[in-house]
């Protein structure tokens, strides 16, 4: 019979040949030990994440809107938890989202989400630099944009908001903010960054860009408007079923400006009624076919119902207003120094 030894005497020799960290606690393991993986697995559990983020966000949306229960420390709390991958605290959403971009949707200046003027774009150096580069050039630096658009969007209406609030509700904001940062700041450094890459960095760009696919096409179709009347502001885009399931019928968009208190499951039964009643106002496409339209088309408004492309003089009409999105033309102008500035 061979000689046999305690466990302590196999340790002692094994140990030195094994590195220091073998012997540290490691908590990436609660993150299922993205490290360890092959590459196309952390690729597919990012893509799962970022899905999770996107859906988090739709519903804190929806439950912010009051719409999934009625406590208002409880919405306070799931939202809180639902916009936490985005640092978006509830008592923001609630002031730039419910109170001003629903009161005021596309009205010059006063919709928060809205887009540039030809009058802004002449006031802005970085605008008229950025109208300089050629179409395809801004319309691949605008669909890269939407991989980080909600998070950077969010923190310029933190900083627009932010003076609105009395001193109690700033320090509530405040927190509200931090917090998110800080956790995922933490995260970083316990988990180093290859590993937060995976479980955090990337599904927020991919969070990013299936919540700014939404929200790009929501509007930006569409013309800016002296009556806040969601038929003509407002886009419905058409997913495959499941995706509506999944997002809670986000896609829907019409719908929620008429009725943004009630539970998105009857939208469908809304747009039943609206297609009834208003079929020649109701505006509606597939995603697809939405995104492809605002890869071809500028972003800067002309006369509040057209939108421009300043670097070429190509005017372009919107939603209602001559814009065929199956078939993308545009009229040249020329565009006097005077005509512009008096937008």
């Amino acid at each position: 019979m061979k000689e046999l030894h305690p466990i302590g005497w196999y340790a002692a020799r094994i140990s030195p040949r094994l590195p220091e960290e073998a012997f540290k606690p490691v908590p990436a393991r609660l993150m299922i030990g993205l490290y360890d993986l092959y590459l196309w697995i952390c690729l597919i559990i990012a893509l799962l994440l970022g899905a999770g983020f996107a859906g988090m966000g739709i519903l804190g949306h929806e439950i912010l809107h009051q719409t999934v229960v009625r406590q208002p420390w409880l919405q306070e709390w799931l939202g809180a938890i639902a916009f936490f991958p985005f640092i978006i605290g509830p008592k923001l959403w609630r002031k730039w989202h419910n109170a001003t971009h629903h009161v005021h949707t596309q009205k010059n200046e006063q919709d928060p989400d809205s887009l540039p003027t030809l009058e802004k774009l002449d006031k802005s150096r970085f605008l008229r630099k950025a109208y300089l580069l050629p179409s395809i050039v801004r319309s691949c630096i605008s669909f890269s944009y939407l991989m980080i658009g909600f998070n950077v969007h969010s923190s310029r209406m933190f900083v627009r908001f932010m003076k609105q609030f009395n001193r109690a509700s700033q320090l509530r904001v405040w927190l509200q903010f931090i917090v998110p940062w800080a956790t995922w700041i933490t995260l970083l450094f316990l988990m180093g960054f290859e590993k937060w890459f995976f479980a955090f960095l990337l599904p927020l760009f991919i969070g990013n860009f299936i919540l700014m696919a939404y929200i790009s096409t929501n509007h930006f179709l569409n013309p800016y408007v002296p009556v806040n009347d969601p038929l003509a502001n407002s886009l419905t885009v058409t997913v495959p079923k499941w995706v509506d399931v999944l997002h809670f019928n986000f896609s829907y968009h019409t719908e929620h400006h008429i009725f943004p208190g009630i539970s998105s499951k009857y939208y469908p039964l809304v747009k039943q009624h609206i297609k009834t009643m208003w079929p020649d106002q109701y505006h509606e496409m597939p995603m697809g076919q939405a995104l492809k339209a605002l890869w071809e088309t500028p972003r800067i408004y002309y006369k509040y119902n057209e939108l421009i492309d300043p670097r070429e003089n190509h005017v372009y009409g919107s939603l209602g207003n001559g814009l065929d999105p199956a078939y993308i033309r545009y009229r040249k102008i020329i565009l006097e120094k005077e005509e512009e500035s008096s937008e």
